[in-house]
């Protein structure tokens, strides 16, 4: 099984492929994110390329969730381009997540203020 960092790393690679294209500051964000856990580049490069292929996988407790949901909305946010596609999977994620639909629009809210 794979470890809770892998988890939300490919979890962000799910994001960043949502809108079927990676922004530099996409890529650029992604290496940082896997340069702190500890990811190689060319694991996070094979990661890019089979980002179709993953499911989303869900964190167990609470705080985890919602650090998660947070973070992947602050990685929408780093292009400058909050698409729709990264939208609605944050939607899909939070909903997942067992945030109610009203609960994930004002998290969004919160990270478009800041």
């Amino acid at each position: 099984m794979l470890n809770k960092q892998l988890e939300h790393f490919r979890n962000l690679v799910s994001l960043a492929m949502a809108d079927g294209k990676l922004a530099d500051a996409e890529r650029v964000y992604l290496s940082k994110v896997a340069f702190s856990k500890g990811i190689p580049l060319d694991r996070m490069n094979v990661m890019l390329e089979r980002a179709h292929e993953y499911a989303y996988l869900i964190p167990q407790n609470s705080e985890e969730k919602e650090k998660q949901l947070s973070e992947m909305i602050e990685f929408a946010l780093v292009d400058g381009d909050f698409a729709k596609a990264e939208r609605e999977l944050i939607m899909t994620v939070g909903d997942r997540l067992g945030f109610s639909t009203a609960d994930i629009e004002k998290i969004i809210g919160k990270h478009l203020v800041s």
